[in-house]
């Protein structure tokens, strides 16, 4: 039996099956796969019962992930397994669980094992390995993309429902992309990174590999939270998914700017993948991406290669050969940076920041091709370190800039290699990215990793604003195509969706002005009509600006929705109502207007 993270839960609590039993298919399924290069241990089956018999006795209810199995990236502490970081001289048994473990096992989750990886972290491409290059799982002659290559290959072959991974330059998305499955990169420092070998410690992060943008939620629901242990460690609100707000505003990279090393298979593949987003309702727009690029290139050309250095240089100097040849490359460039070029290099970063901050302002997202190309294990193999590098084109730039990232399949490309996108935000919208993800995945009609199986339903849930937005519900000149509305989107307004008030109210139209304009009144519970509105978004700076700006006798109030709900809006002074006009009958200010119209067109034609 397979099933996502959602499916197993919901099977233990209605007890159609026990966690034993899903623990045992899954151990099945990894045996009968027959990849060795997947996994670098396995739990003891003293360890396995160990862990079921913690579940024993504990309501179903009261554990998010209870009894679903996972494995874990062996860079990250498991209590019991040896952690390599696929450098078997280096090699510890870990004592204690990490901290993004330990939150994991308090949810009720099952460690299955350790996964495979491009040797310290270092690598985009899956092949740099002692343990062997995990077979792709769509394509076997693609590399399985790294660093997170076994874990990102379990997954999408359909051995456990979900996966950790870790994610400094990309090994969060890529390994995602190339097996058709999502990958979720959180901001930095929501997941803690306490027992995890670093790599570029201030840029490390805990991601997720999952089969669909709900799981993968879910288990970063479970792990988020502030860490003592972390200094790195901060408290982001995660929030929960909303859906696909009414019209989201997302950058792509202008035509000129985008990547792909001459595979126009790729390039195809991102057109169709903005049309798509684009019949979904999104707005798109070209953006430069050079200061991008250029934060990039600091990675891996600049100083914070001397952070990798810093992680595992001791050990390289006194064990060099215990390295794979093209990660000691890299490590060793550490040697070459000066406490200087570290400053110069935070200084030109925090330009670049500056700069890219200010060119998605006002976006819900940047969407990007997951990896510019695809290539065979014979090619990375010939070309180790170009080619790798070219991998991290579209991601390399991420956690410099504090961004998160969730990457989602997009389609299967006619030569059979998958192709993905990833959706890029500020620090602080992981959750933002999950409605925006899930909405674009289930519009691809793609089976889930290499399964067969198509992407389960999802229930509908409201529209939320992104963190740093707030809400407010509009009822008149600012609403969507009518004369204010310019002004809400140059504040840098999101639609979120359209709903209509209580029955508690009354509309008035108010006396001549600049712009014509209603207003609304609240009354006994039941004494007027529901009314027509428009939920927006606006960034908090503006939205301060916004309120400030509206005119008497208007004001800010909070307004009762038809479903129970609360949002500010525009509110109307009760002495004003007395000398306006009632027009609650027509239930909102554009059908008002339109009967107004309908109205001036029957009296033209009467005229003849």
């Amino acid at each position: 039996m397979f099933a996502t993270v959602e499916e197993i839960v919901a099977g233990h609590r209605a007890g159609t099956f026990h966690p034993s039993q899903t623990v045992a298919d899954c151990l099945a399924r990894i045996e009968a796969h027959g990849d060795p290069a997947i996994f670098t241990a396995i739990s003891s089956p003293q360890a396995i019962a160990a862990a079921l018999k913690a579940l024993e006795g504990i309501d179903p209810a009261t554990l998010p992930l209870y009894g679903v199995p996972f494995a874990v990236k062996d860079n990250i502490d498991v209590a019991g397994l040896p952690t390599t970081c696929a450098c078997p001289d280096f090699g510890y048994d870990a004592t204690h669980d990490s901290g993004a473990v330990a939150r994991l096992r308090r949810a009720g989750a099952i460690v299955i094992g350790k996964t495979n990886l491009d040797q310290f972290a270092t690598g985009l491409n899956g092949t740099r390995s002692p343990y062997g290059t995990p077979v792709n799982a769509m394509r076997a002659d693609l590399v399985p993309g790294g660093s997170s290559s076994g874990s990102a290959v379990a997954v999408a072959a359909g051995l456990l429902p979900f996966a950790l991974g870790t994610d400094t330059a990309g090994s969060g998305r890529v390994p995602a992309g190339l097996n058709n499955i999502v990958g979720l990169k959180p901001s930095l420092g929501v997941v803690s990174t306490n027992g995890v070998v670093p790599a570029c410690r201030s840029l490390d992060c805990v991601s997720v590999f999952a089969l669909n943008v709900e799981d993968a939620l879910a288990v970063l629901a479970a792990m988020a939270g502030p860490d003592e242990n972390d200094p790195f460690s901060r408290p982001l609100p995660l929030g929960a998914r909303g859906a696909f707000p009414v019209r989201p505003r997302l950058a792509v990279p202008r035509v000129r700017d985008r990547v792909s090393f001459g595979d126009r298979v790729s390039e195809a593949a991102f057109e169709r993948a903005i049309a798509r987003m684009s019949e979904l309702g999104a707005s798109l727009v070209e953006i430069e991406m050079e200061p991008f690029y250029e934060t990039a290139r600091l990675l891996y050309e600049g100083p914070w290669v001397a952070e990798r250095f810093a992680a595992v240089g001791s050990f390289l100097e006194s064990r060099p050969n215990s390295f794979d040849p093209s990660v000691r490359a890299i490590v060793e460039q550490g040697r070459g940076f000066s406490a200087v070029d570290a400053f110069r290099g935070r200084y030109r970063l925090a330009e670049l920041k500056a700069i890219a901050d200010k060119v998605l302002a006002g976006f819900d997202a940047l969407m990007v091709p997951t990896m510019p190309t695809v290539y065979t294990v014979a090619q990375m193999r010939a070309d180790p370190i170009r080619l790798n590098s070219h991998l991290g084109v579209y991601t390399n730039f991420v956690n410099l800039l504090d961004m998160c990232g969730l990457a989602v399949p997009s389609e299967i490309r006619d030569d059979g290699a998958p192709f993905g996108i990833t959706l890029l935000a500020p620090a602080g919208r992981d959750a933002h990215l999950a409605a925006l993800g899930s909405r674009f995945h289930a519009a691809s009609g793609l089976t889930m990793g290499a399964t067969g199986r198509g992407l389960p339903s999802t229930p509908d849930v409201p529209a939320r604003a992104a963190p740093g937005f707030l809400e407010i519900a509009l009822f008149g000149a600012h609403l969507s195509g009518l004369p204010l509305n310019v002004d809400l989107l140059a504040a840098g307004g999101v639609l979120l969706r359209s709903a209509r008030t209580s029955a508690d109210y009354q509309l008035y139209l108010l006396p001549e002005g600049r712009v014509r304009r209603p207003g609304l009144l609240r009354g006994r519970p039941g004494s007027g009509a529901p009314i027509d509105c428009e939920i927006w978004a606006l960034p908090a700076a503006a939205y301060g600006r916004f309120v400030a700006a509206i005119p008497a006798p208007l004001g800010l109030g909070t307004v009762e929705l038809e479903d129970g709900g609360q949002v500010k809006g525009f509110v109307l002074e009760a002495v004003a109502a007395g000398s306006a006009r009632d027009i609650t009958a027509f239930g909102g200010w554009k059908a008002f207007l339109a009967d107004e119209v309908a109205k001036r067109n029957a009296a033209s034609f009467a005229r003849g």
